[in-house]
């Protein structure tokens, strides 16, 4: 299995919040599983931390960036992906739902990759059909 990481994820590990760093111990390291970081995922990320640096976030980008480096399916996006990210938008803005541009492009990624999202953010994200999610911080 391949677990795509959003970036909510990805800073309750770097900040060793909720259950995620030990579920992707669980997951990754101990059942061999494979997970994937889109550039969007790291775009967010890295936002977040050069922003205003400080000390912690200059240790959270080492270890972000050894993450980063680690990734095993580098999160390339096909025009197939660009495309599910336009019909996502069509669905969920007819239906009155839409969410933002980043999450329905991390979707279609994994929609068509047939990768599971390990996010926190079940309450977007179950608005997309055909999503496979697993929330890691509970």
């Amino acid at each position: 299995m391949i677990y795509t990481l959003d970036s909510n994820t990805i800073s309750y590990m770097l900040r060793k919040e909720g259950h995620t760093l030990s579920n992707f111990t669980k997951e990754i390291v101990e059942l061999g599983n494979h997970y994937a970081i889109p550039f969007i995922v790291a775009h967010e990320i890295k936002r977040w931390l050069f922003y205003k640096p400080t000390q912690m976030t200059k240790d959270y980008s080492k270890k972000f960036n050894e993450l980063f480096n680690a990734v095993k399916h580098r999160a390339e996006m096909p025009e197939i992906v660009w495309d599910k990210a336009t019909y996502l938008y069509i669905d969920l803005k007819s239906k009155g739902a839409l969410i933002s541009n980043s999450d329905i492009i991390i979707a279609a990624y994994c929609i068509v990759n047939d990768y599971t999202l390990a996010t926190r953010n079940t309450k977007d994200f179950n608005r997309i059909d055909d999503l496979n999610l697993v929330n890691w911080f509970d």
